[in-house]
């Protein structure tokens, strides 16, 4: 690992006689030897130039777009504009689960949320594609997805959830129901109640993905600015500090960092997510656990984890952390972008050992956080206006790496004038309401986030509430789903 790389400061303290990284982007990209830094980075735009295509945002979306773009019209110019480097966002920070999960509630996309689904499972089985074709090594391995119930109220929840699959549209009918000796015989978790399997998802390595895609782009002819940060985006031109690109189609792909645009403040609410991951863990540690085909692991709590076992025999688990920052600002009120507080350091670690207790002798050896895009309805959405030219795509609601595949494929069609599937798909066009404003925005997201913790202490027992043991979900759960509008 070189520290002696990276995009921003790296805290770094002893934690049982381990250096514990915090920030320095993720774990992802200090495997790769570490962010690079800005004598390493494509070379920023300056002056003016002419494209047909500029596309801001260096990530999964953005260069999905460009690459299927570049497949489908080679003679297009294509720019893109990335304010850091490519996969300085989530696309090089997230939990790594290529999933066919819908970005939202199905019942929200209306008619043709089925075709919705089978595209994002398709897109699952693309993405592998284009990896094999373009010899990207992602670690990239379908071992499908788990969710673990831990509580009577998580395991009514979690039946609940599988029936629906099942019987709504949009549902995942792969699903299935596992009881706690099924899923004993996949992956031990302390405390499991039972669990649920869909074969459709896989792992992998979020960084490597996405440098091999820009390196895949920029050998289709794409011309990569980094280090250009759109300050301004208007029909036919965006504009940098030191540039600017004129183009007949402008494509917004943001995500997370969409609020810092212009007249973007209330479109999509950045929200923080947090990882750890540990030290790589001894053979008997995984015989302890087992976990031998990769499936990605959540869990059925209200303030939910998600995680992975990776190559090198690690665990990496995520959680909410704190969730949002006033008035959608990215920084970290002080502190370097992309760290984590000690406190859902703590909280996490604190729940990988409650989970996997074979790991409370292995080190946590990184730490670091990044943003989502989270539209007011939780369902993403991709356009184009062909009057204007500008496109966007985002919102994934954490569920992007996939859904993001799916929209760079859309936005392509969009384009270029394709009448096809994916143009008809429900998420296009769609338009949800914006975010309230400051300080509703705030106190509401960051009281949401209360109310579910104290559910899950409810329901765990650990508040030593009445519903402690219940089988139902917490009252206080189901009120802030209401009220968040995530049912």
């Amino acid at each position: 690992m070189n520290l002696t790389r990276g995009a921003e400061p790296a805290a770094r303290v002893e934690a049982r006689g381990s250096t514990l990284v915090n920030g320095d982007v993720s774990f992802w990209w200090s495997e790769l030897g570490g962010p690079p830094v800005a004598s390493e980075r494509r070379a920023a735009l300056h002056g003016e130039i002419a494209a047909d295509v500029c596309i801001v945002g260096g990530g999964y979306t953005g260069l999905w777009t460009a690459y299927y773009l570049a497949q489908a019209a080679p003679d297009l110019r294509i720019v893109l504009l990335e304010s850091q480097f490519c996969g300085y966002g989530a696309s090089g920070r997230n939990g790594g689960w290529v999933s066919a999960l819908l970005p939202g509630p199905a019942r929200r996309y209306g008619p043709g949320v089925d075709a919705l689904h089978q595209a994002m499972k398709g897109s699952i089985a693309e993405i592998a594609q284009v990896l094999a074709a373009e010899e990207i090594d992602a670690h990239f391995v379908q071992g499908g997805r788990l969710a673990v119930a831990r509580t009577p109220a998580q395991l009514e929840r979690l039946s609940a959830e599988v029936e629906r699959h099942h019987e709504v549209p949009g549902g995942d009918r792969d699903t299935v129901l596992l009881s706690a000796s099924e899923l004993d015989s996949r992956v031990r978790v302390a405390g499991a109640l039972g669990g649920s399997w869909s074969p459709n998802c896989a792992r992998i390595q979020p960084a490597k993905l996405v440098s091999g895609l820009a390196e895949a782009v920029e050998r289709a002819g794409v011309r990569i600015h980094e280090s250009s940060r759109a300050e301004h985006i208007e029909p036919g031109r965006v504009v940098t500090a030191d540039g600017s690109v004129s183009a007949r189609w402008v494509v917004r792909a943001t995500e997370g960092y969409t609020a810092a645009l212009p007249g973007q403040r209330r479109t999509w609410l950045p929200m923080n997510s947090s990882m750890i991951v540990t030290d790589p863990l001894p053979a008997s540690a995984w015989d302890e656990i087992g976990w031998e085909h990769s499936e990605t692991l959540g869990d059925e709590a209200h303030a939910y984890c998600y995680a992975q076992r990776t190559a090198d025999g690690r665990i990496a688990l995520g959680g909410r952390g704190v969730p949002y920052r006033y008035a959608s600002h990215t920084d970290a009120d002080g502190a370097a972008p992309g760290t984590t507080a000690p406190k859902t350091v703590a909280a996490l670690t604190t729940l990988l050992h409650s989970m996997f207790p074979a790991t409370r002798t292995v080190p946590i050896s990184h730490t670091w956080s990044g943003f989502l895009g989270v539209p007011r309805d939780w369902c993403a959405t991709v356009g184009l206006d062909r009057e204007s030219g500008l496109g966007w795509a985002g919102g994934y609601v954490g569920d992007g790496v996939t859904t993001s595949n799916l929209a760079g494929r859309t936005l392509t069609d969009l384009i270029l004038d394709r009448d096809t599937g994916l143009t008809r798909l429900p998420w296009v066009g769609r338009r949800p309401r914006r975010w309230e404003p400051e300080p509703l925005r705030f106190l509401g997201v960051h009281g949401l986030y209360r109310a579910y913790r104290l559910a899950d202490a409810r329901e765990s027992g650990a508040a030593g509430e009445s519903e402690s043991g219940a089988s139902r979900t917490s009252r206080v759960a189901r009120i802030a789903d209401v009220i968040a509008g995530r049912i």
